[in-house]
Formats: C-alpha cells, structure tokens, sequence
C-alpha cells in the first residue's frame, strides 16, 4: 500500500496524522523524498553571493544618491583586513574603496609595514557614499552592517586595523573617541582590532602621523605574535 493511500485510509477511519508539508503539498511523496530534502545542508555565504546582493541594494537612503556601490577589494584570503567608514567620490565612481588621495597614503601607510593592498582587503562602514562626504548616519552604519559582518566571516582575518573614529565607534559598539581608541588592541569575535587615524585626517593633520606610525607598527607587532 502506498502512502497516498495509507492516508486516505487513515482519514476515512477518522485517524488524525501529523502530516508534513511535503506529504500534503504533494501526494506522490515518498517519506525517502522528504527525509532526503530535511538533510540538505543550507547553502553557505560566498564572496559572489554577497556581492550580487550588496551591488543593487536598496535598504538606505544612500542609494537615491551614489553612483554606485563599492563592495570592497583586495585578497579574499588575506590575513589583513582594513575597514574604513564609507566611499568618496573617487570611491563613489570607480567602485573601489580608498583610489583618491587618502587611498595613496593608506598604500604608503601598508608599504611602510611591508604590505602591499594586494596583500590585505580593504572594506567600509557603508557600502554607499554619503552626500557631500559627511558621515553616515547611525540608522545608514546599523542598516549596512551586516555586508561587513558577512565579508568578515568569509575572509576570517588574523588582524583587523580600522581607519578613523567612525569606523572605529562603529565597529566597536562604542561612543569613546579616537584618541581613547588608538593606542590599544581591541577584540572583535577574537580577533585582534588596532584602531589608526583615517587618512582623510591625517592629510589635514600631519602631525599625528607619527601616531599613525605607532600604531600601524602596533598592529604588525601584534600579527607577528599570533
């Protein structure tokens, strides 16, 4: 006797049976059918998934003004991950984050610890530019989020080191400013978090440069201990 019938069998004699959707959507089921579909693993996250998703995303109001969005780029095995706050214009038009004057001296910043940006992977905050460069807001931070959660579980740095106050309070869950920041190493899921002065800033403040250098030579120290 076949399942179909057992059930129809059932059902006159007055028998109540849990019945899994499988069975009920389609008669010709067989229970072999749905054990095989119930032991499916789910599908993994991969780098080409995500970017197809985060390419036409429309969650903020950031996309009524960008260009286009800028995924990130670099080494998708990286031991380095780099996270800065959000694109600029050259960012906005080219679709790769740090191209403009601030990107030069972030590729100097990783030569002078012996990196090359093929070495390492490069992300933002936010997916989108902000108008007129201003920072994103916290909803526009806490809507994108996620993209970068997801690009961190696929790379699994040994070091992340976060590009200015923004970047940093964003992904440190925290209020305190940049200079309470830098200077330390953080945690995020175990890994090691060194906080630098953005490059945008240190353009204008040339100055703290020399802080950079501290840090920068903070987070090549902490890679070489791991």
């Amino acid at each position: 006797m076949d399942n179909a019938t057992r059930l129809q069998y059932l059902e006159a004699m007055g028998i109540d049976v849990w019945v899994p959707r499988a069975f009920s959507d389609h008669a010709q089921t067989t229970a072999s059918d749905v054990v095989a579909d119930s032991a499916q693993p789910e599908p993994l996250d991969s780098w080409e998934a995500l970017q197809a998703e985060v390419a036409p995303c429309t969650k903020c109001d950031l996309c009524k003004t960008r260009t286009q969005t800028v995924f990130g780029s670099g080494n998708k095995n990286a031991d380095w991950m780099i996270i800065g706050e959000g694109p600029g214009q050259n960012e906005d038009q080219q679709g790769l984050p740090f191209v403009g004057k601030a990107g030069l001296l972030l590729t100097e910043m990783l030569r002078a610890i012996g990196l090359d940006r093929e070495e390492v992977f490069i992300a933002n905050i936010v997916k989108c530019r902000p108008p007129a460069n201003r920072d994103p807001k916290p909803i526009e931070i806490e809507t994108c989020k996620p993209y970068l959660i997801r690009q961190m579980a696929l790379l699994k740095p040994k070091i992340i080191v976060v590009l200015g106050r923004v970047a940093a309070q964003a992904l440190l869950n925290t209020d305190e400013p940049i200079s309470k920041l830098r200077g330390k190493i953080h945690t995020l899921n175990d890994t090691p978090v060194v906080v630098v002065y953005h490059p945008a800033y240190l353009l204008r403040s040339l100055l703290d440069k020399r802080k950079a250098w501290t840090d920068l030579k903070l987070a090549l120290q902490t890679y070489k201990t791991l």
